[in-house]
């Protein structure tokens, strides 16, 4: 890690922080979904970077992954579980984070939201160089439970890199023998998912995240406009929302005959099995030689 990859991180954490306290403030009831996922992407670009990947905001029982088509007027509610989650990249080098919100009047939300948090906070003071990725993971297993509930156990941390949101390591939710151990100099976001249910999350309902993981082959009917857009991300994910200045069945076609060939990796909401409450919590740090630092704090 040189100097100017950590100044770059350090400088999308900041924003990330930012824009995630303003997301938590002002997911209210009747707010639309869109409204703040867009306004937290404009806010990104005013201080001088550019989304790591699209802005999402699931609510209740959506774990990850929702993000708003173009046209969305979905809105919260009184009573929902809301995440918002979003990347910040500066120069490429990548800082994630997200917060759970409850609208609900009663609170009937918060021990499950303070598990999440809780969760977090007890995996970042396992955090040291050499230690097991599956001893973070116990922490948040044994957190979350000792308040009552499950951790989302097929959902992971993972580390950050140049115009990578997702790369080694993947950190655990809950314990696990083995695996990588976390190494001084790497930047890593860790992200306990606390649920009312068994914990365990499926893909459900239509993709608005894409990812380009190839260059693509020559097809009959690729808008070359569509893929320069896409291309011009170098890697990083996309939205649909992304791309209102071309016809939304052009882009449609592209995006199908992309995903098609494999060089387009499509990213659809996570939904918990059971259909019950999940809170998140997330931040993203560097461990260096002093210890670990939260970019995202």
């Amino acid at each position: 890690m040189d100097a100017y990859a950590l100044d770059c991180h350090r400088r999308a954490g900041r924003i990330a922080a930012h824009c995630r306290e303003w997301a938590r403030e002002n997911v209210r009831p009747g707010v639309t979904i869109r409204h703040v996922l867009e306004t937290v992407e404009a806010t990104i670009r005013e201080m001088g970077a550019e989304p790591g990947f699209p802005a999402q905001s699931s609510r209740n029982e959506i774990a990850a992954h929702y993000c708003s088509p173009p046209d969305d007027e979905t809105v919260y509610r009184e009573g929902d579980c809301v995440k918002v989650d979003f990347g910040v990249h500066v120069d490429g080098y990548v800082a994630d984070t997200a917060a759970t919100v409850d609208l609900s009047e009663d609170g009937r939300w918060a021990k499950l939201v303070q598990a999440s948090a809780d969760a977090l906070a007890a995996a970042i003071a396992t955090v040291g160089d050499g230690v097991p990725v599956g001893e973070v993971g116990g922490a948040i297993e044994r957190t979350i439970l000792a308040a009552g509930f499950n951790p989302v156990r097929n959902l992971t941390g993972h580390g950050l890199g140049r115009w990578k949101v997702h790369t080694p390591p993947q950190i655990p939710n809950q314990h696990e023998p083995g695996g990588q151990r976390l190494q001084e100099g790497m930047v890593f976001a860790i992200e306990p998912f606390a649920c009312t249910g068994r914990g365990y999350i499926r893909e459900a309902g239509k993709a608005e995240v894409f990812m380009q993981v190839r260059p693509p082959r020559k097809a009959k009917g690729l808008d070359r406009g569509v893929l320069k857009d896409i291309e011009s991300w170098r890697g990083l994910p996309v939205a649909r929302r992304y791309f209102l200045n071309h016809d939304p069945a052009v882009v449609d076609d592209t995006i199908a005959k992309l995903a098609r060939q494999g060089s387009l990796m499509r990213y659809p909401p996570l939904v918990e099995q059971e259909g019950v409450m999940v809170a998140q919590t997330e931040h993203t740090m560097y461990l260096g030689p002093d210890g670990v630092e939260i970019l995202t704090a």
